[in-house]
């Protein structure tokens, strides 16, 4: 058993005799820092909302804001911690406070400290400036971005005096010490094994270890950003005797943009994906922002979405429309596996117990060029559609990734990945079989619209119904074509 020490507000501490499933949230909250509270113990609210220094994109250390309600209080050893607490205090309240207060951005008060702490995550993001002067109704003029309160729920104050803050906050200032912390290098990853009341935390220094641990004990539960099996331990009082975590392993966290693929490690955050490709693939640039909330983001892996094998997780339908595939790892070697052939059934995969994901290899499609309608053009049109109750933070009723290539006038090839329609994510062979060949007109695809309403086999559950997921799936079709259409024939 190793000594977990973990810094909370600037002050080194050990972890003490706890249960490995404890949360970061209960056990700050056990130490006397309360400000994160308890609201939905799912991810949902932002209550808990916490400061992790986590590994840059843009900067050495990023302030990263997380659920401390999922993330398992054994996965910070030897991480840096920050609360509401450590922020400001009633004598010298930080800026991000600051503005909550003056502009009536709390009245109950119980969301405020995870509104503060996300809030001073986008406050202290490095390319954030105040200088551009864009804006529009997901942007402030000093570039703070709202998708990072996606994850924030009030019930009583209201949201527009908490925009208001958030658009009143300028830069850091020159001594501020969080500002400064972003120039050093992050915590780096510290081995841990932890052996409490009959279950066991290891974080492992190496993907060899890991896939050693794993032909070892192959009933072990791979853990990353915890937003899944956080839920199961919260929710459902599920304990695993033995947790693995993999998150902070270099081997996992590999990016390459080539000229004809991408590959992205399995154990990157989707924040993080989203910022490295940038825009480059316009599918998956659709999808982040759909995908939960920031908060989720921030935490989750693409590795973990996929590895669930949810039939209603957001990534597998755009990346079944991106032909993507996976690299499965064991200690007997590594295998590729089309994703379109991964999932088996209901939560099931053609992984193996001790085997891993690796890699996500997306290959590129073609870029999408403008020209009224496609005639004499070449277009790859590709679009994310996900029906649920609400924009953001929510789970999708119907999810639907297109990739459709388009020379001529002619569709050439189609790929259309669907999720929440079935007992796995699918590809709609038929609806693609529909479309290849055919002219890319409003006739043509109203014909492949009344094929597509019947793929799957959709059911009636608490969020929508079988027949409503069936007409989704056809008005999606029938919507991806009018996109296509406009801003000169290209989809965004």
């Amino acid at each position: 058993m190793s000594t977990t020490t973990i810094t909370v507000n600037g002050e080194q501490t050990t972890l003490g005799e706890v249960a490995v499933h404890t949360s970061v949230l209960d056990w700050l909250r056990d130490r006397g820092l309360t400000g994160a509270k308890e609201g939905c113990a799912e991810g949902e609210c932002g209550a808990c909302s916490v400061l992790v220094a986590r590994p840059g994109t843009d900067a050495p250390t990023e302030w990263t804001a997380v659920n401390a309600c999922l993330v398992p209080i054994a996965s910070l050893d030897g991480q840096e911690v920050v609360t509401s607490e450590g922020l400001g205090s009633p004598a010298e309240l930080h800026p991000v406070q600051q503005e909550i207060a003056v502009r009536g951005g709390s009245q109950c008060g119980y969301c405020t400290p995870g509104f503060v702490c996300s809030m001073a995550a986008e406050f202290y993001r490095s390319t954030r400036t105040t200088s551009n002067g864009h804006c529009d109704h997901e942007h402030g003029p000093n570039g703070f971005d709202l998708h990072a309160l996606s994850g924030n729920l009030c019930r009583c104050t209201g949201y527009r005096p908490i925009r208001d803050a958030a658009y009143a906050l300028g830069e850091p200032a020159v001594d501020d010490a969080l500002a400064a912390r972003r120039s050093a290098p992050p915590p780096p990853p510290a081995v841990t094994a932890i052996a409490i009341d009959g279950a066991e935390f290891h974080r492992p220094a190496s993907l060899a270890d890991v896939l050693e641990l794993l032909a070892e004990s192959p009933e072990a539960q791979i853990v990353a950003g915890s937003t899944d099996i956080g839920v199961e331990v919260n929710i459902r009082g599920v304990r695993k005797p033995l947790i693995v975590a993999v998150d902070r392993l270099d081997e996992l966290r590999e990016f390459s943009f080539g000229p004809d693929e991408v590959r992205i490690g399995a154990a990157l955050t989707l924040s993080e994906i989203e910022r490295l490709l940038a825009g480059r693939v316009p599918l998956l640039a659709q999808m982040f922002p759909q995908f939960a909330s920031r908060l989720i983001r921030n935490g989750a892996t693409i590795g973990g979405n996929l590895g669930t094998a949810s039939p209603i997780g957001d990534t597998p339908p755009a990346l079944l429309a991106l032909d993507a595939s996976l690299v499965l790892a064991s200690r007997r070697g590594e295998r590729i596996v089309p994703l379109a052939d991964y999932f088996t059934g209901y939560r099931e995969t053609l992984k193996a117990a001790d085997e891993l994901i690796r890699t996500i290899v997306v290959p590129l499609p073609l870029e999408p060029l403008t020209g009224a309608g496609g005639v004499g053009k070449e277009m790859a049109l590709t679009a994310f559609h996900k029906i649920a109750k609400r924009r953001f933070d929510d789970i999708s009723s119907v999810a639907v990734g297109y990739a459709v290539d388009v020379e001529d006038g002619v569709v050439r090839r189609a790929r259309i990945g669907l999720g929440g329609v079935a007992a796995t994510p699918l590809r709609a062979v038929a609806t693609e079989q529909a479309l290849i060949g055919k002219p890319w007109t409003e006739r043509t695809v109203r014909e492949a619209a009344a094929v597509m309403a019947a793929e799957g086999t959709p059911m009636d559950d608490h969020r929508a119904s079988a027949s409503y997921r069936s007409a989704m799936l056809g008005q999606s079709l029938l919507r991806f074509y009018s996109e296509s259409h406009s801003a000169e024939g290209v989809s965004a």
